[in-house]
C-alpha cells in the first residue's frame, strides 16, 4: 500500500504528463481559430460586407426572398457546409458553421435566416437519414442553389411540439398526410421539407413513439404553401403556412423508423440552436458597433456622448453581453460536435442567453442613437425589429429555461441520492 503523500505525488505526475500531452496536441481550452476557420471567417466577412450589408435595406423594405444573394453564397461554397463529404459536401462541424453564420447575421439577420434556414431542414436528414436519402436530398442541394425547410410548427403547436396534429396514415407502401403547418421558414421557396406528423391515432401514446418523420417533395400533389407572412422583422425570410391535403409520401421517405420522429426532431436542436445563438450574437455585435460609432460622432455638452459615463457604461454592458454570448454558443457548438450529453442544455443556454443579449443590445443601441434611433433612416431600428424573433423561434426563451431548469434540478437530485 502507498502512503497518501506518495499517492498525491503519483497523481500530480499523471496530471503533469496529461497536461503536457494536451498542450502538445492542443486538446485543452483554445480560443484561437485554426487557419481553415480563419479563412472561412474572412470569406464570410468579405461576402457580408460586399453583398449582404448593401442589399439589406432593400430586402427589408420589399420583403422579397434574396435569391440573388443565395445563389452567390452557394457559388462560393458558403452554403450547405455541413453536408457529409460522401454526398459531395464539406462535412464541417457546428463550430465551423457558427463562425460563418455569425458573420452573415452581422450584415442582416433576415438575409442570414434565408441563407441558413435550409440547414435546419437538412439537419434531421444528416442525423437520421439513410445513405440513399442523404445522397438524393442533400446531394440535390449541392447540384444547384436549392433550399430545404423544417416543417414542424402548427397553428396550435409551437413550443409544444408533442401537441402537433398533422396526421399520417399508412396506406399500403405509402403514407398519407393531412393537416396544416405554420410559421415555416423557407415555406414557399423550399425544394423539399422535413415534416413531423402524428402517426399514432391513440392519444395516450407517448411522444417518443407517436410521431413519424418524413422527407416530402415540394411538388407533391395536395401540398400548398400559403401567402408569405409579413413579419415585424427579418422580413425577407420566407415564412408561410403549409397545407397538406391527402399528400402521399412513399415509404422510402420515412426518416428513421415509424414512431421515432419526435426524437429525431428534438435531437436536431442540439446542433441548430447554437446556430441560432451565433446569429443573435452577430446582431448584437452589429448593434454595439453602430452604437459605438455614433457615440463617438454625436456631441452634447461640447464632447462626444461616448465620454459621458451613462453612455460609456451602456456600451460596456453591451460588450460584456456580446463576449459572453459568443463564448456560450461556441461551447454549445463544441459539445454538439463532440456528441456530449450536455449538448442539449448548453444549446438551450446559448440560444436563450443569445436572444436576450441581442434584444438588450439592439434596444440600448436605439437608446444611444436617441431620436435618430427611432427613425428608419438609421440602421438600429431594424436591428431592434429583427432581434425579437430570437426569443421566439426554435423554442421560446421560456422553453429554453424549462430545459435548463429540468437539467439543473435533475443533476441536483442525483447528487443528493
Amino acid at each position: 500500500m502507498f502512503s497518501r503523500p506518495v499517492l498525491r505525488a503519483m497523481t500530480c505526475k499523471k496530471l503533469i504528463r496529461a497536461f503536457s500531452t494536451q498542450t502538445e496536441n492542443a486538446i485543452g481550452y483554445n480560443f484561437e481559430l485554426n487557419e481553415t476557420q480563419k479563412e472561412m471567417q474572412e470569406l464570410a466577412r468579405k461576402f457580408t460586407k460586399e453583398e449582404i450589408i448593401p442589399a439589406a435595406p432593400k430586402y427589408d423594405k420589399s420583403g422579397e426572398y434574396p435569391w440573388d444573394i443565395i445563389k452567390k453564397a452557394w457559388s462560393l461554397g458558403l452554403l450547405n457546409k455541413h453536408i457529409p463529404q460522401f454526398c459531395g459536401g464539406m462535412g464541417v462541424g457546428t463550430v465551423d458553421s457558427c463562425i460563418v453564420s455569425e458573420e452573415f447575421a452581422y450584415g442582416c439577420t433576415g438575409i442570414s435566416t434565408a441563407l441558413e434556414g435550409s440547414g435546419l431542414g437538412q439537419a434531421p436528414v444528416i442525423e437520421a437519414g439513410t445513405k440513399e436519402q442523404q445522397k438524393k436530398y442533400l446531394g440535390r442541394l449541392l447540384e444547384e442553389p436549392l433550399v430545404a425547410a423544417y416543417c414542424v410548427t402548427e397553428p396550435g403547436a409551437g413550443s409544444d411540439v408533442a401537441g402537433i396534429k398533422l396526421k399520417a396514415e399508412k396506406k399500403g407502401k405509402e403514407w398519407v398526410l393531412n393537416g396544416t403547418k405554420m410559421w415555416i421558414t423557407n415555406g414557399g421557396v423550399a425544394n423539399w421539407y422535413f415534416v413531423l406528423a402524428r402517426s399514432s391515432p391513440d392519444p395516450k401514446t407517448p411522444a417518443s413513439k407517436a410521431f413519424t418523420a418524413f422527407i416530402v417533395e415540394r411538388d407533391s400533389e395536395g401540398l400548398t404553401p400559403g401567402r408569405k407572412e409579413i413579419n415585424m422583422g427579418q422580413r425577407c425570410s420566407d415564412t408561410r403556412m403549409i397545407t397538406f391535403e391527402d399528400v402521399r409520401v412513399p415509404e422510402e421517405n420515412v426518416l428513421g423508423a415509424a414512431g421515432e420522429g419526435f426524437k429525431i426532431a428534438m435531437k436536431t436542436f442540439d446542433k441548430t440552436r447554437p446556430l441560432v445563438a451565433c446569429a443573435s450574437v452577430g446582431l448584437a455585435q452589429r448593434a454595439l458597433d453602430e452604437a459605438t460609432k455614433y457615440a463617438l460622432e454625436r456631441k452634447t455638452f461640447n464632447k462626444p456622448i461616448a465620454e459621458h459615463q451613462a453612455v460609456a457604461f451602456m456600451l460596456a454592458d453591451m460588450q460584456i453581453g456580446v463576449e459572453t454570448a459568443r463564448l456560450a454558443y461556441i461551447k454549445a457548438a463544441w459539445a454538439a460536435d463532440q456528441g456530449l450529453p450536455s449538448a442539449t442544455y448548453l444549446a438551450s443556454i446559448a440560444k436563450c442567453y443569445g436572444g436576450d443579449i441581442a434584444n438588450k443590445c439592439a434596444t440600448d443601441a436605439v437608446q444611444i442613437f436617441g431620436g435618430a434611433g427611432f427613425n428608419t433612416e438609421y440602421p438600429v431600428e431594424k436591428l431592434m425589429r429583427d432581434a425579437k424573433i430570437y426569443q421566439i423561434y426554435e423554442g421560446t426563451a421560456q422553453i429554453q429555461r424549462l430545459i435548463i431548469s429540468r437539467h439543473l434540478l435533475s443533476a441536483a437530485k442525483q447528487k443528493n441520492v
